[in-house]
């Protein structure tokens, strides 16, 4: 299967929600398994909570933070970066054009 970021991109925000007011900032891009892949482009606070899988973020667009238990990382285009399961973390300070596929794995509580 196969995914185009830019034209996944453009979809965002979807419609808003309770937890994200300002519109949904992610969109499922692809899935098989425990194994599931999104678009995250943040358009307002990041309201995320913590997890029940590992996950990977690469950056495509833009710049932030992303702080990991609270742990401050600068990210850029090209940097990947991962959260374990259950970790609490956001995005913070990002350009206004920040997106990032994102990719979910495995078993509920992360690989250890």
């Amino acid at each position: 299967m196969k995914v185009n970021f830019t034209e996944l991109a453009a979809t965002l925000p979807r419609d808003p929600s309770d937890k994200w007011p300002a519109g949904v900032p992610f969109v499922n891009a692809l899935s098989h398994g425990t194994m599931s892949v999104e678009v995250f482009a943040l358009n307002e606070l990041d309201h995320q909570t913590p997890h029940d899988q590992d996950e990977l973020y690469f950056v495509q667009r833009g710049s932030g933070t992303l702080t990991i238990d609270g742990v401050a990382h600068q990210c850029n285009v090209g940097d990947a970066l991962f959260v374990r399961a259950g970790q609490d973390h956001r995005f913070t300070n990002c350009t206004t054009d920040f997106a990032t596929w994102v990719v979910f794995w495995g078993p509920k509580g992360g690989e250890k």
